[in-house]
């Protein structure tokens, strides 16, 4: 089917107080796997390729192109979102390849700053018809909104959304990037109170710390976008060691990855129903 825009699977999803399961991509398996998963789910997806995969791949264009390949040949609706972007020369790329989102973080630049960056991207990207994210940092800090302890304030991020025009807010209420355990303790109060205060959609960011139980709950408070990339990546490499531990003599790199690919897919058509997702009308 043909590239669906992030906003209208998100929007759809606030609107049924659901979940969409946004999930990074590195290599092309984590492509196959996401989307294989979310149809057999029957569920909309975001493929997400964030900033360090695409320096990882030295250049956005190549590996973009697979993305996008894979979206478009999807049985369900998908979308294809650039994480974690600092430069807006890469946002620009990335528009011009043809992703339907962006999100654009300068949450370590003090509060003044990041309204000015973020809301130049933001004018640029509705030009073009794109969706944006952005992060709120720490107050007064240079942790980023990840920051250990780090909480955004209901009031400071309904004036950044105002002031920066932007699509969704990434929030921190309690989670961090690349934890291999699964016991984020998020502060539900706080995301009932972002809702009720920011006019956009809400994202968690460090979803693979949460428990399958709690990233119910954070749907059901108000998170819409759910981002889940290390606890992929945990569930791809464990099967590629399994593989290899039981046939020391592979070779051939279909004969580990293909196992690390379906068992990907795998907990993609676990996941997506844990986060309320249903196949969506968009």
């Amino acid at each position: 089917m043909p590239l669906t825009p992030t906003g209208d699977i998100v929007r759809t999803a606030v609107s049924a107080n659901q979940g969409v399961g946004a999930f990074n991509v590195i290599q092309l398996e984590h492509a196959e796997a996401i989307v294989t998963g979310a149809e057999a789910a029957g569920c909309p997806v975001v493929l997400q390729l964030s900033e360090n995969a695409v320096r990882y791949h030295g250049g956005l264009a190549p590996v973009g192109a697979a993305v996008l390949a894979v979206a478009r040949a999807a049985a369900v609706p998908v979308a294809v979102h650039l994480d974690h972007a600092t430069m807006p020369e890469l946002v620009e790329e990335a528009v011009g390849l043809g992703f339907t989102s962006v999100m654009f973080d300068a949450s370590v630049l003090e509060y003044e700053e990041n309204v000015r960056a973020t809301a130049e991207v933001v004018a640029r990207c509705h030009a073009a018809d794109v969706w944006v994210e952005a992060e709120l940092g720490e107050v007064g800090g240079k942790d980023g909104v990840h920051a250990p302890g780090a909480r955004t304030e209901p009031g400071e991020a309904a004036a950044f959304v105002a002031a920066t025009g932007v699509d969704a807010l990434a929030v921190a209420v309690g989670t961090s990037h690349a934890m291999t355990t699964r016991d984020a303790e998020l502060d539900f109060d706080l995301i009932a109170e972002l809702r009720a205060a920011v006019p956009v959609p809400l994202v968690l960011h460090g979803s693979s710390g949460v428990a399958d139980e709690h990233l119910t709950l954070a749907v059901e408070r108000g998170m819409t976008k759910i981002n889940i990339a290390t606890h992929l990546n945990q569930v791809f490499t464990d099967a590629v060691r399994r593989s290899l531990a039981e046939n020391g003599d592979l070779v051939d790199t279909r004969r580990y990855l293909g196992p690390g690919r379906a068992a990907t897919a795998a907990e993609v058509a676990r996941l997506l129903p844990v986060l309320n997702a249903s196949v969506l009308a968009v």
